[in-house]
């Protein structure tokens, strides 16, 4: 079955920087929409970023500047580089991809920042 693996999270200092990736596998079919979402404790998951298939982006405008959403097709992943990250950003972020007509999730991956 269809499976998004994510990688990447950990503990980083304010002003760090963190790769996330998420790469699909059990399909032969390209990610349609992929996407970064996050949850903080006793807050909603928000997104966080978009890429589609002709590699238009969008960014929440907490991150815009910071972050950057990009896809490697030949891998079927989805990256996320997250730069002069704020203690604010600590979160569980979930990887999300559209293959044809179906949503998946990841399983997440825990961003800390802090001192």
């Amino acid at each position: 079955q269809v499976q998004l693996v994510e990688s990447g999270g950990g503990l980083v200092q304010p002003g760090g920087s963190l790769r996330l990736s998420c790469a699909a596998s059990g399909t032969i079919f390209r990610i349609n929409t992929g996407g970064w979402y996050r949850q903080a404790p006793g807050k909603q998951r928000e997104l966080v970023a978009t890429i589609i298939t002709d590699g238009s982006t969008h960014y929440a405008d907490s991150v815009k500047g910071r972050f950057t959403i990009s896809r490697d097709n030949a891998k079927n992943t989805v990256y996320l580089q997250m730069n002069s990250l704020k203690p604010e950003d600590t979160a569980v972020y979930y990887c999300n991809a559209k293959i044809v007509t179906t949503n998946y999730w990841g399983q997440g991956t825990q961003v800390t920042v802090s001192s």
